[in-house]
């Protein structure tokens, strides 16, 4: 296994575990549930499911909110933050404007992060200076169907197995909430994200991940 094979994972994955940890923390100051169970092979398991705090709607000033803003209105305008701090502070001129629903292109996102020297676009700019507005995002995420992203990560894992990624795992549920799956051990890569049979797979198997999922697995 070479370094250049063991070098790449997801790029939101990689991105969503910089944001998790004072995420986390938010959510035990606010006395939130035990989610404690999970899969045991599971142990990096990625947080970019919808928070469950229950924070009062707050009006939208120049600085995003501090709570979970309602409707996906603000959710795009979130993004929008998101999207201008990777272009100035960041350093990416041509990140993606997000789509209409409010997601980032993850595509778009993942072939800036491929070229030399550029992988801090999935890392919330260089030195983490979008890391703060990346968190805003995830907070006006509006809720997802977590049961009917399972299954569109299943049916996407299924695909991908099919088309010559036989390691490609699949998604468990913990607490309630759809963990992705992907390469079995995230921590020490083992799926060649560069070679020719993944991207032929990842591109015959796009359609199978809702929304907001692409880039997660």
């Amino acid at each position: 296994m070479t370094s250049k094979t063991r070098s790449r994972t997801p790029v939101r994955r990689r991105l969503t575990a910089l944001a998790v940890l004072p995420l986390l923390a938010l959510a035990a100051a606010c006395g939130s549930g035990d989610d404690s169970a999970g899969d045991a092979g599971k142990s990096d398991a990625i947080a970019s499911v919808p928070e469950t705090t229950t924070a009062s709607p707050s009006t939208r000033n120049d600085t995003a909110p501090s709570t979970r803003p309602a409707g996906k209105s603000a959710f795009y305008d979130a993004q929008m933050d998101y999207v201008r701090c990777m272009r100035v502070k960041g350093g990416y001129k041509d990140f993606p404007d997000p789509k209409l629903s409010g997601h980032l292109d993850w595509g778009k996102v993942e072939e800036i992060s491929s070229r030399p020297g550029q992988m801090e676009a999935a890392k919330g700019g260089r030195n983490g200076v979008c890391v703060d507005e990346l968190q805003k995002v995830m907070l006006a995420e509006p809720e997802r169907d977590q049961q009917k992203d399972y299954e569109s990560m299943l049916a996407h894992a299924t695909c991908m197995r099919d088309n010559g990624v036989s390691r490609f795992a699949n998604p468990t549920m913990s607490g309630g909430n759809a963990q992705p799956g992907g390469d079995p051990n995230p921590a020490s890569p083992t799926i060649d994200h560069t070679s020719p049979v993944y991207k032929q797979a990842r591109e015959a198997c796009a359609t199978k991940l809702l929304d907001g999922l692409d880039g997660m697995q």
